[in-house]
C-alpha cells in the first residue's frame, strides 16, 4: 500500500445508483441447504423459485391469520 492516495480528481457518487437494489444473501444451515437442494432437484425447480414459493405461502398464512 501506499502511504498516500491523492484522491484530487476523484468524482463523489460516480458510481451511486439510486434505484439500484441490493439483494441480501441467506445462509442456510448444511441440512436445510441439502433438503431444498434435493427437493428442488426432484421437482425441476430452482432452490431459488422454491425458497421463494414456501415464503410467498408462509406469508399470506401469516396474513390471514393476523
Amino acid at each position: 500500500m501506499k502511504a498516500e492516495y491523492d484522491f484530487s480528481k476523484g468524482e463523489r457518487g460516480k458510481f451511486y445508483d439510486p434505484k439500484a437494489v441490493f439483494n441480501l444473501p441467506i445462509y442456510l444451515e448444511k441440512d436445510v441447504d441439502e433438503f431444498i437442494r434435493k427437493l428442488a432437484d426432484e421437482k425441476g425447480k430452482d432452490v431459488e423459485e422454491l425458497v421463494n414459493e414456501w415464503l410467498r405461502s408462509s406469508i399470506q398464512l401469516i396474513q390471514n391469520v393476523q
